[in-house]
């Protein structure tokens, strides 16, 4: 430490000191400098940076505190060199008082990572308060009766500073009555004194006039004076004496006003008036015990008459005079010491000061929180606190430099189990009982992108009538996500493939914010029975986190396409066909069969035949099968049957709105042998031999045979497909479902033959067969949850089912 200062008399100079100071590590990022007090601005104090190994970038504002603890800014460091300087005037008699230690705490606290350092700057004392004495002058009245070596007390003098600078010694002036009493050790309570050296003689001096000197130690000296006026008297000769010089009391602080502290007595040996005594304070006792304390003039009892606090003050030294009434009064001196007990009235106090809040929820174990510091005013036992967090929260105390704690993260957290804390910290002292006091600390935790969008279900089947306008809504995906603000702001979009020959969005569209699902354009059911596709959620977080669902769209059938008729053998262009029938045919003998199909599927393509009444005409001899479209004979044809039989076959489906088709079917009556033989199995339009003809019985023979083999070749081909090769998957092909159902007669027709592709990209294509026995009703097509076409019967058609079998072959 460099002094710095002018000189005096003998030449004094203050030399520089600044690089002559103390450092040290205590614990962890502990360092002691020292410092003179009074030191100009700009004063060197240390390189706090080097010392705590620390490199200038970090002294960045923001990343570097420097936290005074209530000094105010005395001391700062330079940002650009990383020194520590005095900032302004430090006076240690301003800070600390007559302590013998006093220091500045300091704690450095560096971001990046966390770092707390604490750092004492002792202050020393110099010598820059000269002793004083409580007055200026003193006037003390002696008898000249009294004898040699009596003595007389002083008050001595008082000095601010502390340690060599505010040791005292004493002088008087050069007298021949009087010599100075200096006790060993003046910081006791026995007081300097007077002592009478030669007889006082009122008639040569009645007054006299002595200058006492007090001088400190320091350097260089300072000195402090008071006069002392001694008037000499005559007369009463015997001043009061106590029992002792000294009286010691313990007292404890926050007794209540009139608790008696202690008697004193003094006596007087003369008689009479001048040996009855009065008891007083010393006429230069200080204010603060004369607010705290009284003396009863004729007992000598001494009262509580204020405030006793250990905290403000630990000792009482009162001086007592005992005055006699004589004439001049001649006056005893002793001193009472009241020592002041501590008691436990003073609770903890507790400082918090939070740093980096709010905690983000992914914050490592061992975040430093806030900085917890804790005094208690009550000494010994009633000033040893301990602190303690509430239970059950994430947090822990670490006790960094004696009454110094740092709220560190002990656990990890989870925003979506709790979002705050508020966390309580409990200082309690050793007292009996003891005292308590808290301090709350709220924890908010902040959000971290932890947490994908969740859809309720992992798959939806939604169902959507073919035929649908552009851009009609078909859906809506959901997805929540337990994060917050922009974590948790879900946007939706399409996982891009291609579903045939096109890209899935040319099919379907998702809105991105509120994950409705459009079609872009109308569905076909017949180009696309099942789409299967997946909508993406994400989130806004960084990084973004997303999850799929599936939609399974199926695509219900509307009645939109009209039944086609099958055309083969002759016919023309506008829809007659032609048929040779021999007059001699028997009633029931079948004629042709009209064949037509319909592309949709269910009752929408379940086709019956009704023969419509030709204008003009009679009775018909001809009848057509209501589901086979069979025409056959009603009755035995006769002469009175014209040759040429225009039949008008109507075809229709069950759909809503019905679609038909009508065929005109003209049959030529012919005689035997005039024209060739017709197959009572051919179509309309197909012509074939009239050596062709047989009995119906033996066609019924030949169907039940054929459907009998069909049956066993159809089990053996579907047991060879499913021992074949595996199914390739994300294939989407054509296939040719065919529905084959009973006629009336026990012949076989299609009711629909007609191409399907059911699109999922999961799995292949599929070809489904059905027969039916005779006697079955009508085969409507419907569709299933898993997309294969399938029958289904109402409860009144399933008690029309006598026999029957369905064949599934699925075609890979």
């Amino acid at each position: 430490m460099l002094y710095l200062g002018g000189g005096d008399p003998e030449g004094w100079h203050l030399v520089l000191s600044l690089l002559i100071f103390t450092v040290w590590e205590v614990g962890s990022g502990q360092l002691h400098y020292s410092i003179a007090e009074e030191a100009k601005h700009g004063t060197f104090v240390g390189r706090i940076v080097q010392d705590l190994d620390l490199q200038l970038p970090e002294l960045v504002p923001g990343l570097f505190q420097l936290d005074s603890k209530g000094f105010g800014d005395l001391l700062e460091v330079n940002l650009q060199n990383g020194i520590l300087f005095v900032n302004s005037r430090i006076d240690r008699e301003a800070l600390c008082g007559r302590s013998e230690e006093c220091s500045i705490h300091l704690e450095v606290i560096v971001d990046r990572p966390l770092q707390v350092f604490h750092v004492e700057v002792e202050v020393r004392d110099i010598n820059d308060n000269p002793p004083m004495f409580p007055t200026t002058q003193k006037t003390l009245f002696i008898p000249e009766s009294r004898l040699l070596d009596s003595r007389f007390p002083l008050e001595g003098a008082s000095d601010a500073d502390v340690g060599s600078n505010a040791l005292l010694t004493y002088r008087l002036s050069t007298n021949e009555h009087f010599a100075l009493d200096v006790p060993p050790n003046h910081e006791q309570v026995e007081p300097l004194g007077l002592v009478l050296r030669k007889p006082l003689d009122r008639e040569e001096a009645a007054e006299m006039r002595l200058l006492l000197t007090a001088t400190d130690g320091g350097k260089p000296e300072l000195t402090g004076t008071v006069q002392l006026f001694i008037t000499v008297l005559d007369v009463n000769d015997n001043a009061p004496v106590f029992d002792r010089s000294l009286y010691t009391v313990k007292l404890p602080e926050n007794v209540p006003n009139g608790t008696l502290v202690i008697k004193v007595n003094a006596s007087d040996s003369d008689e009479g008036v001048n040996g009855e005594v009065m008891y007083s304070f010393s006429s230069d006792i200080s204010p603060d015990i004369k607010s705290k304390f009284h003396i009863d003039v004729v007992s000598g009892e001494i009262t509580v008459t204020g405030v006793i606090d250990y905290e403000e003050s630990k000792t009482y030294k009162i001086p007592l005079e005992a005055r006699d009434k004589g004439f001049p009064p001649l006056i005893g001196h002793c001193t009472v010491l009241v020592e002041v007990v501590d008691a436990n009235d003073n609770a903890p106090q507790l400082n918090v000061k939070t740093l980096w809040l709010p905690v983000k929820e992914d914050a490592q174990l061992g975040k430093v929180i806030a900085l917890i510091s804790v005094t208690d005013l009550d000494a010994g036992v009633n000033g040893q606190v301990t602190c303690s967090l509430t239970p059950h929260v994430p947090f822990k105390l670490v006790s960094t430099f004696r009454n110094y704690y740092s709220l560190v993260l002990d656990s990890a957290l989870d925003r979506e189990t709790t979002a705050d804390y508020k966390v309580v910290v409990t200082a309690r002292d050793g007292g009996s009982p003891s005292l308590w006091a808290t301090a709350s600390v709220s924890v908010e935790v902040a959000d971290v992108n932890d947490n994908a969008p969740a859809f309720a279900q992992p798959e939806y089947t939604v169902f959507v009538k073919e035929n649908n306008p552009p851009g009609a809504h078909i859906f809506t995906v959901s997805a929540t996500d337990a994060d917050v603000q922009e974590n948790a702001l879900v946007s939706y979009s399409l996982v891009e493939r291609r579903v045939g020959e096109r890209l899935l969005s040319s099919f379907v569209s998702v809105h991105a914010e509120s994950g409705k699902v459009f079609a872009l354009q109308p569905l076909d059911h017949e180009e696309l029975e099942l789409l299967q596709f997946q909508v993406s959620a994400r989130d806004a977080g960084v990084p973004a986190l997303g999850s799929n669902v599936t939609l399974q769209v199926f695509v219900l059938d509307e009645n939109d396409n009209a039944p086609v008729l099958l055309g083969s053998g002759t016919g023309g262009a506008d829809g007659v066909f032609n048929q040779l029938l021999t007059r001699s045919v028997d009633p029931g003998h079948v004629v042709t069969k009209v064949r037509a199909v319909d592309a949709d599927s269910g009752y929408n393509a379940w086709l019956s035949y009704e023969l419509q009444p030709w204008p003009g005409s009679t009775r018909s001899p001809f009848r057509v099968g209501l589901y086979t479209g069979e025409i056959s004979t009603t009755r035995a044809l006769d002469e009175g049957d014209g040759t040429r039989q225009r039949l008008l076959v109507l075809v229709k489906d069950h759909g809503e709105p019905q679609l038909t088709a009508t065929v005109t079917v003209l049959v030529s009556l012919v005689e035997n042998g005039q024209a060739p033989k017709v197959s009572s199995r051919s179509s309309v339009g197909a012509t074939v031999p009239e050596s062709s003809l047989v009995d119906v019985n033996v066609y019924l023979i030949i169907a039940i045979c054929a459907v009998s083999s069909l049956l066993v070749l159809t089990l053996l081909l579907y047991t060879a497909l499913r021992c074949s090769a595996a199914p390739t998957g994300g294939v989407c092909g054509p296939g040719k479902p065919v529905l084959v159902c009973s006629s009336a007669v026990g012949t076989w027709s299609y009711s629909q033959q007609r191409q399907q592709r059911v699109c999922s990209g999961e799995g292949p294509h599929k070809t489904d067969l059905m027969a039916f026995s005779p006697g079955l009703p009508p085969c409507p097509g419907s569709v299933d949850g898993s997309g294969e076409p399938s029958v289904s019967l109402d409860s009144h058609e399933k008690e029309k089912l006598h026999y029957g079998f369905t064949l599934n072959i699925n075609a890979y």
